[in-house]
């Protein structure tokens, strides 16, 4: 623990995420990212074959799935490289120290390997808004300490429209004030301002505890957030992908 991968010259890995409702793909050379795409889960053979015909060079891919993971998409990817499925069995390069490992999300490991690398030895907090907003901490010790689980933005939506009689069911929105004048931009006032706030929030909890604090934002919502942070944030979007590409090399040896 607390040493670096090496990264072999030539290298080119596939990071392949399962989310919620979408598949994430990145291609890697080394350290670099070269290729990031987008697919529903029925798309996925297509893409793998499209991804390898253009980047012969991958001779590693990890798999990582916030649920459960289908089997079939583990034998299409290993028919052409090798492939590591990431687990609670995967090497961490951090100190865990999370009272219930094996029920931590792999969305939220790889999150910590990204803190871990890129702010080496530094606290940071890592907030990921998406289908869930995680907070994530990683201290200045190399130590994942823990941190949040909180509903979406998305789900606050759905849960007023399934909650409630007469309130509609809306897609996320910007908000021009805080104060709506209609049920729809009240809702939206609700939802964004509210997060923001939580948010916020969050972040002076933390900044009270650990000095020096970096706070990066990222998930598929952060540009409904960082802007209206009164924190000062790193937005990354690809921050996760790049956790997961740390990963894989840390796995290869």
């Amino acid at each position: 623990m607390g040493f670096f991968p090496i990264f072999h010259l030539c290298n080119m890995n596939l990071v392949v995420d399962i989310g919620n409702t979408r598949i994430k793909y990145a291609v890697f050379e080394n350290r670099t990212m070269v290729f990031d795409e987008l697919s529903t889960s029925d798309l996925f053979l297509s893409m793998v074959k499209e991804l390898f015909e253009r980047f012969p060079k991958i001779d590693h891919a990890i798999l990582s799935s916030v649920g459960s993971l289908e089997n079939k998409q583990r034998d299409i990817l290993s028919l052409f490289c090798r492939v590591h499925v990431l687990s609670h069995q995967s090497k961490v390069p951090f100190k865990n120290s999370y009272a219930t490992p094996h029920t931590l999300g792999m969305d939220r490991v790889a999150l910590a390997t990204a803190a871990f690398y890129k702010n080496h030895r530094q606290n940071t907090l890592v907030i990921d808004s998406g289908t869930c907003i995680t907070y994530d901490l990683i201290n200045d010790s190399g130590e994942y300490v823990g941190g949040a689980i909180s509903p979406g933005i998305g789900m606050r939506y759905r849960a007023m429209n399934n909650q409630t009689a007469a309130l509609p069911l809306l897609e996320p929105s910007e908000i021009l004030d805080f104060i709506g004048n209609t049920t729809e931009s009240s809702m939206h006032s609700g939802v964004i301002n509210g997060v923001t706030q939580e948010i916020d929030g969050v972040i002076d909890q933390y900044r009270s505890r650990y000095k020096d604090l970096t706070v990066i934002l990222t998930g598929g919502d952060f540009h409904f957030f960082a802007k209206r942070l009164k924190n000062t944030i790193f937005a990354n979007s690809k921050f996760l992908l790049e956790g997961l590409n740390y990963l894989l090399e840390y796995n290869k040896r």
